[in-house]
């Protein structure tokens, strides 16, 4: 039986304190969710929760690292800045890796954490730690209230810097006695003057030119689509600018979505696990336009074979970026959107490449990916397409990582923006089922698939009880191989086959597991069933948990071993 927990709220004739303040300021910036856990430090805090009625929401999580990957979720469909809140100490570090993950895939977060008071810091008090210093190389910025007049300035430029620019996390550390402080009198009409941080979104029209000339001059360019083109919701303009000059793209893994993957000029994923047509785009071309990609090493792989033969320019909002990874010969800082609008504008003629996109063209019908279907079970990859079609492609789809990410990003192909959410660069296990959360909590008419492992599914499980509590309609898909399935496969390719450590002998039974937390549970290790059950399972008005018993010997293919160039990939074709 569903017990529905009601709170009461007492009108209060207190004074107000620096946490009722806090709560006053996030409303003014629209906060309308708050992904929490509460603790001593944070005490005044709830307090003014509390005391704030139903002005507010508040999620109650069951440990911080699932919270903060749902405010991950939430940040990647709504672009608005998640926000966090987690007690001093241990609740901070439970942080930690949350913080690293939005920082390397530009996410916006604002994280408040308690801290003990100002009297005490230094002085190894009770469940202090020095988050400041822990978490400055992780955030785009960070800081430390040392006066209650000081938070209408840091809260503003908080939102502020997560959200302009190139998006990322930053931290807010809260002593308690500046929450609990007694006002007196209070300026909340700030000005934000950040003279070290001016983010550029205008590109310098000279550096257009120059990119438009060199596009016209090209035989064989190609677009390289990040997940910069998304935070600056460009995905029209980019569609618009490939069309016009019918120039093929190449998404990222965490650009899939900014371009129709059913579009003739699509090749799909680049990288380690991407598609044969798009990595020998990359490294056949002689022009290479980068819209709000990194150049990260598993995009590149072996950086001596990465687009040898190319001009590159690099268009993104983050001037460090821009040389970083890859000699850039046409720099433009600029947000992404502002810089496609602009390209739209030149006159400048097309290029002359119908034979470079008959080739790729070729490429993707002699190298398509491919499985074999193995009537024994279920292949992973056949799991993936039977969700896209009962999904019909419009999902919002979040998953771990390992193989089971690789497989959603190869299979279930996206045809709209902000419908994938993934840990790219941190690369972290147990993200994808909260981010789920999250992401359902941001779209609540949206079917929200939840893609994740055995392995990665027990560390964030817990959060199971937030989907119950709330009938959040969440469906979770384990791709159950009972391994750790790409360190397995590394240790049989890379490693002679010595499989150390990456079986999981014993695992829980985990329809029962859903069960004991009210949630539908289904086992399904068969194809006929799959198409059977998964059809209704989905359409379930409320959260479900399938537990799928895929081929555990199936690998990731196509891929380029460490230290290998994009033209060296492994499993291009079936042995």
């Amino acid at each position: 039986m569903k017990v529905e927990a009601k709170l009461e709220f007492q009108t209060s004739t207190a004074p107000k304190t620096g946490a009722d303040l806090l709560i006053e300021l996030l409303l003014e910036e629209g906060v309308d969710t708050i992904f929490g856990y509460p603790g001593g430090a944070v005490l005044p805090i709830y307090d003014a929760i509390y005391r704030a009625k139903n002005s507010i929401k508040h999620v109650l999580f069951r440990h911080e690292q699932g919270m903060i990957h749902a405010a991950e979720g939430y940040a990647r469909i709504t672009g608005k800045p998640g926000v966090v809140i987690g007690t001093s100490g241990p609740g901070a570090t439970n942080l930690v890796t949350g913080i690293t993950d939005a920082m390397m895939d530009s996410l916006p977060l604002v994280v408040f954490t308690g801290q003990v008071a100002r009297t005490v810091i230094g002085t190894d008090a009770f469940q202090e730690a020095d988050i400041m210093a822990i978490t400055t190389p992780i955030t785009k910025h960070n800081y430390q209230v040392q006066s209650v007049a000081d938070l209408p300035r840091i809260v503003k430029e908080a939102f502020h810097i997560a959200s302009t620019g190139r998006p990322g996390p930053v931290v807010v550390d809260v002593p308690k006695d500046i929450s609990s402080e007694i006002l007196t009198e209070v300026v909340k009409d700030v000005n934000i003057h950040l003279p070290g941080y001016q983010p550029t979104y205008k590109p310098n029209p000279m550096q257009i030119k120059k990119l438009s000339e060199s596009i016209s001059k090209a035989k064989k360019p190609v677009i390289l689509a990040g997940a910069g083109v998304l935070h600056s919701h460009a995905s029209k303009e980019l569609t618009a600018f490939a069309e016009k000059h019918q120039i093929p793209v190449v998404t990222t893994l965490l650009g899939l979505g900014a371009f129709p993957a059913d579009s003739p000029l699509s090749l799909g994923m680049g990288g380690m696990h991407g598609t044969y047509a798009a990595n020998m785009a990359l490294y056949e071309c002689d022009l290479l336009i980068n819209f709000g990609a990194r150049f990260d090493d598993r995009l590149t792989g072996n950086l001596k074979h990465f687009a040898p033969f190319a001009k590159v320019a690099h268009i993104d909002i983050d001037p460090a970026e821009i040389g970083k990874n890859v000699p850039t010969q046409i720099p433009i800082v600029a947000d992404a959107k502002v810089a496609l609008m602009e390209l739209l504008k030149e006159a400048e003629k097309s290029p002359d490449c119908e034979k470079w996109r008959e080739k790729l063209n070729q490429y993707k019908k002699d190298y398509p990916l491919w499985y074999e279907l193995d009537p024994s079970g279920i292949s992973p990859q056949w799991l993936i397409q039977a969700i896209h079609k009962v999904t019909k492609g419009e999902a919002i789809v979040a998953t771990d990582v390992g193989q089971h990410q690789m497989w959603a990003a190869q299979y279930y192909t996206f045809n709209k923006p902000h419908r994938w959410i993934t840990s790219g660069g941190l690369g972290t296990m147990g993200f994808g089922f909260p981010a789920a959360i999250g992401a359902q909590m941001a779209s609540p008419e949206s079917t929200v698939v939840a893609i994740v492992g055995d392995a990665g599914f027990q560390m964030t499980l817990q959060e199971l009880s937030v989907i119950y509590e709330r009938n959040l309609p969440v469906k979770i898909i384990i791709v159950n191989n009972s391994a750790l399935g790409m360190v397995r496969q590394w240790q049989e390719l890379l490693y002679d086959n010595r499989i150390s450590e990456s079986l999981l002998h014993t695992q829980p039974d985990f329809v029962k597991l859903a069960e004991s937390y009210g949630i539908r549970g289904a086992k399904i290790d068969n194809q006929e069933e799959l198409i059977t059950s998964l059809p209704e399972l989905m359409a379930h008005d409320g959260p479900v948990l399938i537990d799928c018993r895929v081929l555990q010997q199936e690998k990731v293919f196509p891929m380029i071993a460490p230290g290998k160039g994009l033209h060296e990939m492994i499993g291009v074709k079936p042995q």
